[in-house]
């Protein structure tokens, strides 16, 4: 079982026995693909982790992109959060209904915001339930809470700086969508979008992360599917996705293992798959 650490990761007995601290926050970032067919915010309202608040990732997000889900501005983020109940001093888990999925891309919301104390649940709500623990219907009492945000630039790439990043070589990009995906044998989801990834990135599938349980894998095995990928640790990393969402999965397994100078694609292949004048490589890198 993976070490229980409150800036990354925590297991479901972590959870459990912390139910109770005053300066707990639950969040349930769960979201889905369209094609899917569920609804995240119906499912929490179904039944949630008791005092669980529901971050909603398309609603937090950037407006003013035509791009899903974009990081949203400090302000929304912060005004979003207070109104939640979720501010500084707070420890925050969050958690989504497939496991390890969606949670990943709160925490980097989090930690792109300047806040440090946020976990993923390992296993997420699936686990949770398994295990038969408590679930409840009700909305939580929310009293408003200010949160002081610090954006990390650093965090965070755009289409101008991984393009420079594919070329000069300085950083290794890692694409996290299926190998059928990033090859260009499968078509996308979205649309008009061209098949294939990034030249020179390498592709680490988000699900080679994780367990059959969907909690991630212990820091060795995490290192040792880095290595067969043949990422060079040495260098800064950028990940990226189909629209940004499994991306983090592999920033949260980074930073699982000690390397923190990482940062996310945020517009991914769902903006360099409609540039047409954005190379594409297609096959194995």
């Amino acid at each position: 079982m993976a070490t229980d650490d409150p800036k990354t990761l925590v297991s479901t007995d972590w959870l459990a026995a912390h139910m109770k601290d005053p300066d707990l926050r639950i969040l349930d970032g769960t979201m889905f693909m369209a094609a899917e067919g569920r609804d995240g915010r119906a499912e929490y309202e179904a039944g949630h982790i008791p005092g669980a608040r529901f971050f909603d990732i398309d609603e937090i997000s950037d407006a003013r992109s035509d791009l899903p889900h974009m990081a949203p501005p400090v302000e929304k983020f912060m005004s979003k959060l207070r109104a939640m109940g979720v501010g500084d001093g707070h420890q925050v888990v969050v958690y989504d209904a497939k496991g390890l999925f969606s949670a990943a891309r709160v925490w980097w919301l989090f930690r792109l915001m300047g806040q440090e104390n946020i976990a993923v649940l390992d296993g997420g709500f699936p686990k949770w339930q398994a295990e038969e623990r408590a679930i409840e219907d009700m909305p939580p009492v929310i009293r408003d809470r200010h949160m002081m945000v610090r954006r990390q630039n650093h965090m965070i790439k755009d289409v101008t700086q991984v393009s420079a990043a594919a070329k000069l070589g300085d950083y290794e990009i890692l694409d996290a969508r299926a190998a059928t995906r990033y090859r260009g044998e499968a078509p996308e989801p979205r649309a008009g979008l061209r098949s294939g990834h990034i030249p020179g990135s390498k592709n680490v599938p988000y699900t080679s992360l994780l367990n059959e349980d969907m909690t991630m894998k212990d820091p060795d095995d995490l290192r040792a599917i880095l290595a067969a990928a043949g990422v060079d640790m040495t260098k800064p990393v950028i990940t990226t996705c189909g629209s940004g969402v499994t991306a983090a999965v592999i920033n949260l397994a980074l930073e699982r293992i000690g390397k923190t100078d990482h940062a996310l694609y945020d517009g991914s292949w769902t903006e360099w798959g409609a540039f047409p004048t954005l190379p594409v490589a297609t096959g194995e890198a």
